[in-house]
């Protein structure tokens, strides 16, 4: 049973964590959760494991790409082609790299289910978020 003690630990952390990243964006009046501060690495790993099962080469067919799931078109207009031409073509750190461009420009609510039950926004199942930001094209 360590396995869904671990996992159940991970979670609260990556929930304190993001909590501490919104309240910095808050403070230094960052408009967007994650301005004032770089995200984490486990969270970026929990969005991934929610969006892609942590599939960082994720190409399922539904037109998102590489582990945060990224439409092409929000990879562009993020300097993603800097990278590769497509998310899942690129590497964990590139996508991450470009994940951070996009909460500054989205907010969370780029991947609102996953955000959401990550604690990222408010309403889910996490104590963390409440932070809203504008929902843009590009992600699910």
């Amino acid at each position: 049973m360590p396995h869904a003690c671990d996992e159940g630990g991970r979670r609260v952390v990556v929930r304190a964590c993001t909590a501490l990243v919104l309240v910095l964006a808050v403070a230094t009046g960052g408009g967007r959760a994650g301005a004032a501060a770089r995200v984490a690495d486990m969270v970026w790993d929990e969005l991934a494991d929610c969006e892609s099962g942590g599939d960082w080469q994720a190409d399922t067919g539904n037109g998102y790409y590489g582990g945060l799931q990224i439409r092409p078109s929000t990879w562009a207009e993020s300097d993603g082609l800097r990278f590769a031409d497509r998310p899942d073509r690129a590497s964990r750190r590139e996508q991450t790299t470009v994940g951070e461009a996009i909460v500054r420009r989205q907010g969370w609510e780029a991947w609102p289910s996953c955000a959401r039950e990550l604690g990222l926004l408010g309403g889910g199942s996490g104590e963390a978020g409440g932070h809203r930001a504008g929902l843009g094209p590009g992600l699910g």
